[in-house]
């Protein structure tokens, strides 16, 4: 009897609501809206807008949920756009988030709704891109959206569709990103209980769903090195101080950091320097050299040691050569960390909806995501969907001019981030 009853009690619970089928009627609704959900990412694409400057993309998005009958909050985080669905039954909050901003990144690839869109960027002339997949992020949650608003008796509790701007960074100067739409309460009002998020991604198939717990994604950090020489003619360089030589040696050690001081065993590790800028002409030795780039790190020990090690590096080298160095920080985004509890109790929701031979266990990545300010606030779960059209053996990274995203990956999106959002408030 005592046995009966504990397998009895195994059954109920994979059984429950996290471990739901989707509804007919809805999964009939998600296959109808698929056309328009491709048609709204080829809007997108082909009119992207730069971080804080989203104001086509936030209007479109607002005057669809406006039009589904939502409460629309706007302006938030400067061009951020929310939307509040309540269920037919009370319960708690669970919010879902997208973000909306383009790259300056020139597109040349064949696709017929490329964009064509250019912009000055930092004082350099630009093309701007969807080149990191957000373009499909938007759309799947407008559907997402129109999906669940059809289905409100099936509703426990408050859906927060969250569109969040400047996601790769403000511009310089300016706040913006999930860090401001926090500051400026998104998560309140009503208070959210938990948050959901997916990143498509170009180097896995159509139909597949990755996923971690815990440590996802890597803390990032911006640092800009500004190094100090003295100025002298290029054909008599003893007389001078070379900082374009200083800030060679320094990129060289920074490395050695990373092979020969960091503990890769434990957690991966990314030093890159990704601008270099000194001199006016070729026969000139510069006064300075400023260099930027960024560190990833998934351990905050390693982080810890390899920033100091960097600010110690950048100062000794520098003095080695005759010149001085400094660092200066910006923190990006810190450890996108998925709940363990959460991701647990939601994974069956991603088997169920995928298959569960599509849903995949992954390695940390050293990408950053700033979803990872909302996760220190409320427990989120932040997964990978597929937009690779299967097959395809060379895709084409994220933030390159060829990046290219397989329309046939959203469809997915639409259910897992639907049922995702009803199997959470059903518990």
């Amino acid at each position: 009897m005592k046995r009966f009853f504990v397998i009895s009690c195994l059954a109920l619970c994979f059984a429950g609501p996290g471990y739901s089928q989707m509804d007919n009627d809805i999964l009939k609704d998600i296959e109808a809206i698929e056309s328009k959900v491709i048609d709204w990412r080829h809007h997108f694409h082909q009119f992207p807008e730069l971080s804080n400057r989203e104001f086509n993309t936030a209007k479109k998005i607002a005057d669809h949920l406006k039009s589904l009958g939502m409460t629309v909050q706007t302006g938030i985080a400067k061009t951020g756009v929310v939307g509040i669905l309540e269920g037919d039954q009370p319960g708690k909050v669970v919010a879902l988030r997208a973000d909306i901003d383009a790259l300056p990144v020139t597109e040349r690839n064949d696709l017929s709704f490329k964009s064509e869109v250019t912009t000055t960027f930092l004082d350099k002339e630009t093309g701007v891109m969807h080149a990191c997949g957000h373009d499909t992020h938007i759309s799947i949650l407008m559907g997402v959206a129109e999906v669940l608003s059809k289905h409100k008796d099936k509703i426990k509790g408050t859906v927060k569709f969250i569109f969040q701007p400047a996601e790769e960074g403000p511009p310089p100067g300016e706040e913006g990103g999930a860090k401001l739409m926090i500051k400026e309460g998104v998560l309140k009002n009503p208070d959210v209980d938990a948050i959901f998020g997916l990143h498509i991604n170009s180097g896995t198939p159509v139909g597949t769903i990755k996923y971690k717990s815990g440590g996802t994604m890597a803390a990032v950090e911006r640092f800009v090195v500004n190094v100090k020489g003295k100025q002298t003619h290029g054909s008599a360089p003893w007389s001078g101080v070379d900082p374009i030589l200083i800030s060679a040696k320094i990129i060289d050690g920074f490395q050695t950091i990373i092979s020969r001081e960091s503990p890769l065993v434990e957690e991966a590790a990314v030093i890159t320097v990704g601008k270099i800028t000194a001199g006016v002409r070729f026969n000139i030795i510069p006064e300075s050299a400023e260099m930027i780039g960024t560190v990833r790190t998934l351990d905050p020990r390693m982080r810890e040691l390899i920033m100091r090690r960097m600010t110690e590096m950048a100062s000794d080298i520098a003095k080695a050569y005759g010149g001085s160095a400094t660092i200066d920080w910006q923190n990006n985004t810190v450890v996108t960390y998925n709940d363990p509890d959460l991701t647990a109790q939601m994974l069956p929701t991603l088997q169920n909806v995928a298959g569960k031979d599509k849903v995949v266990l992954m390695k940390a990545t050293t990408g950053g995501e700033d979803f990872s300010y909302f996760q220190e606030v409320v427990p989120g779960f932040y997964f990978f969907l597929g937009g690779m059209t299967p097959g395809n053996t060379q895709p084409f990274p994220h933030h390159t001019p060829d990046f290219k995203i397989d329309d046939a990956g959203m469809l997915l999106g639409v259910k897992a981030m639907t049922q995702v959002a009803i199997d959470y408030l059903a518990n």
